[in-house]
């Protein structure tokens, strides 16, 4: 029997008369049955094709085959019962079975081998392989039927013994392989996998085995060799990243990883001592290598390695069996090899992403105490300038002008205000932390607040904007406030974007439980690209090197979430660019819909003035200075402090009714400020907290440390000396009734 050559498929031993062995295949699905015919055509004998078992068993009882190929997993009767009954039958009894199959646990092949199967193939199959399998029991088929034809009975006993030692061979060199493969794929460390392979061929193959890594991300030059020990047991296997290899087997090596081919050490440097290749465990005796040869572990395009094992034995690795054995190993051990740079990449990655998202949730921490920072910064000026409008307010002539700039100015402030706050807390915008002040709303309020917001833009583009809405009051349950945020968003955005001397359309339109806003414009429109993301975090369209629109792409975002946490929606429709936008809101009017204004609340006696000694304490003068005039032309007395400490010694000698303490104060700050107030004797004090930082822990700590009640700058100036005047009331009440 002739096997073949390394690049080609077995040929049929010889017969004089011509005969040609049946190979039968059997497989559901055609496209396979395809595939099989031009893979064993070239062994030149007569294919059988069937795709089902019980076509299989009919072919049995028509003619013999040489081999059958049984796809294991078939509708009906699969592979394994119909091996059963093949088996079962005088004439396939011992036909050899060689199953086809995806996939194969030890269960499955056990269960295949105890049936008579020869081999296991996994799909897709290996065409050369698949050849080579075939044509061996093709070519023992036709030596048993050559025999039989002999009239010597001793020839045809030699020629069935070397039909049964051909078989066993291969069902040792089957076993082996498929021992290799889950060997070799057990784990997805790269010094595992070399440890495997070596340990597989020595003793049992090779004297000596070394695997040398040639891939950069595997670890270029590190390598494992494993040596036939002296006496019995396993082979010890050694790690290094320094060869210490004749120039002749170093060039063998290279040669297989540029080559992608076989390389043997050249005759002339044989034979190699015991001690060639530096093992520094192993013991070869008194032999000396006289047969090495490297093979490049090849998976596609990439060499992840080269295995390379010698022998004593003359000639070794120049006989096909063994040659062939020892590169399919090396082919399963590319694959692992592989397998381990993916997952090695992937651990990389993994670390990679995790030190990425760490710094990201830092750089996120830092964002946030700066914007925290900043907002307390902005609230300061912002306080100075809130307050000193309330002064200009209570000593200025009551002139409609006046009171209209001022009233202004103090809706405009208020404004910035909250702005500021949702531009600078984007983590709370974007984790949903807005609040709302529900109340019953005019919606006729909200536009006309809206409009007087865009009033100037439309005025300076020459823009006209047409309104169009019931004259009955439209009340809802709602935050006005935010609401006229999300309407002077959207007309502030269709002047915007709209060329001058432009109509603006506003229309209102209402039912018994909806009211829908639609702001119609003639601008620039919107791509259909950014129309799906228009509403997302700082999205925004192209835009020219001058900005000349400006915006941070927040607005539209701030839009929807306020809609949405009014239970409504907000929707945008454009025809493309240049063709203007619409943006419809449509809101639910909710339970506390009246169709009247509110009921005017009965008088209650006014409480008297009383003037208060109250102490303000905050490092920013202007903003200390503006609230001490403030409340000193309300009658009060007032003390300053710029400091935690200065203010405990101001309060010791003035001994204040009210404390309005800045929280951020040099020296001290105000939460320990309180509570030396409180543990000095001042539990009846009024503690006020004014300060930039407005979150909810703030206010938290705030109260924890004493403080009566919380304002977060600009305070409003009614608000605070209500908070007072009311603080009074309380304390006059609870003394009488004592």
């Amino acid at each position: 029997m002739q096997l073949a050559p390394k690049d080609g498929p077995v040929p049929p031993a010889d017969a004089s008369d011509g005969e040609r062995a049946n190979i039968l295949v059997v497989d559901d699905l055609p496209e396979k049955l395809l595939v099989f015919r031009t893979v064993l055509e070239e062994l030149g004998q007569n294919l059988v094709m069937v795709r089902s078992g019980a076509d299989a068993l009919r072919e049995i009882l028509r003619r013999e085959f040489a081999v059958i190929m049984l796809d294991v997993n078939m509708p009906g009767m699969d592979g394994f019962e119909t091996a059963t009954l093949i088996r079962n039958h005088r004439r396939s009894a011992h036909t050899p079975i060689i199953f086809i199959t995806s996939y194969a646990d030890e269960i499955q092949t056990a269960r295949g081998y105890s049936l008579g199967a020869v081999d296991y193939i996994l799909s897709p199959v290996v065409p050369e392989i698949l050849r080579s399998k075939v044509g061996v029991f093709v070519s023992l088929y036709l030596m048993q039927r050559q025999v039989e034809r002999q009239a010597d009975a001793r020839a045809a006993m030699m020629a069935s013994e070397t039909a049964r030692r051909l078989a066993e061979e291969n069902d040792r060199r089957s076993a082996f392989l498929a021992a290799a493969s889950q060997a070799l794929n057990r784990s997805l460390d790269i010094r595992v996998a070399m440890q495997e392979l070596v340990a597989l061929l020595v003793p049992a193959r090779a004297h000596l085995a070394l695997v040398w890594i040639a891939d950069p991300e595997l670890g270029r030059g590190s390598f494992a060799i494993a040596a036939r020990p002296a006496g019995a047991g396993p082979a010890a296997v050694a790690f290094g990243t320094e060869l210490a290899l004749s120039e002749a087997v170093m060039a063998a090596l290279q040669e297989a990883a540029m080559s992608r081919r076989l390389a043997r050490v050249a005759a002339a440097a044989m034979p190699l001592g015991p001690g060639a290749l530096g093992h520094p465990d192993g013991d070869l005796g008194e032999a000396a290598l006289v047969s090495v040869a490297a093979v490049p572990l090849l998976v596609g395009e990439r060499v992840p390695g080269v295995l390379l094992v010698a022998s004593s034995e003359e000639g070794a690795w120049t006989r096909e069996a063994d040659l062939t054995l020892v590169q399919e190993v090396a082919t399963r051990a590319g694959v692992a090899f592989e397998n381990a740079r993916l997952y090695r990449n992937l651990q990389h990655e993994i670390v990679e992403r995790q030190a990425a998202q760490q710094e990201l949730q830092q750089a996120s921490q830092r964002k946030d105490e700066f914007l925290a920072m900043l907002s307390h910064e902005l609230r300061n000026p912002l306080a100075s300038v809130h307050t000193a409008i309330e002064v200009i307010r209570r000593v200025a002539d009551k002139q409609p002008k006046v009171t209209w700039a001022l009233d202004l100015a103090g809706r405009q402030l208020r404004q910035i205000t909250r702005l500021m706050e949702e531009l600078l807390d984007v983590t709370r915008i974007s984790q949903g932390k807005i609040t709302l002040k529900r109340d019953a709303v005019d919606l006729r309020v909200v536009v006309a607040h809206s409009i007087e917001t865009v009033h100037q833009l439309l005025e300076s583009r020459r823009q006209m904007l047409e309104v169009v809405m019931p004259e009955a009051p439209i009340w809802i349950d709602a935050d006005g406030a935010r609401l006229t945020q999300v309407l002077a968003n959207l007309l502030h955005n269709a002047a915007k974007y709209s060329p001058e001397a432009t109509a603006i359309d506003l229309q209102v339109v209402v039912d018994d439980q909806n009211v829908e806003l639609t702001v119609r414009d003639e601008g620039l429109g919107i791509d259909e690209e950014l129309l799906p993301r228009i509403f997302d975090l700082f999205a925004q369209g192209k835009r020219g090197l001058d900005r000349a629109q400006g915006g941070l792409g927040v607005g539209l975002t701030l839009a929807r979430r306020l809609t949405e946490m009014h239970g409504g929606r907000i929707e945008v429709y454009s025809r493309g660019r240049n063709l203007g936008s619409e943006f419809r809101v449509t809101l639910p009017r909710g339970t506390a819909v009246r169709a009247s204004p509110p009921p005017v609340p009965s008088a209650v006696p006014a409480q008297a003035h009383r003037s208060e000694r109250i102490l303000v304490v905050d490092d920013n003068v202007d903003a200390a200075q503006a609230l001490a005039t403030m409340l000193e032309m309300e009658g009060h007395t007032i003390r300053t402090a710029a400091d935690g400490e200065e203010a405990l010694g101001v309060a010791a000698q003035f001994q204040p009714a009210v404390v309005l303490l800045d929280i951020g104060l040099p020296r001290l700050d105000g939460y320990e400020v309180a509570r030396r107030l409180r543990a000095d004797g001042g539990a009846g004090l009024l503690l006020v907290a004014l300060t930039g930082y407005g979150q909810y822990e703030d206010r938290r700590a705030a109260l924890d440390a004493g403080f009566d009640c919380h304002f977060v700058k600009p305070v409003e100036a009614d608000s605070l000396l209500e908070r007072i005047r009311a603080w009074r009331g309380s304390a006059e009440a609870a003394a009488r009734a004592a």
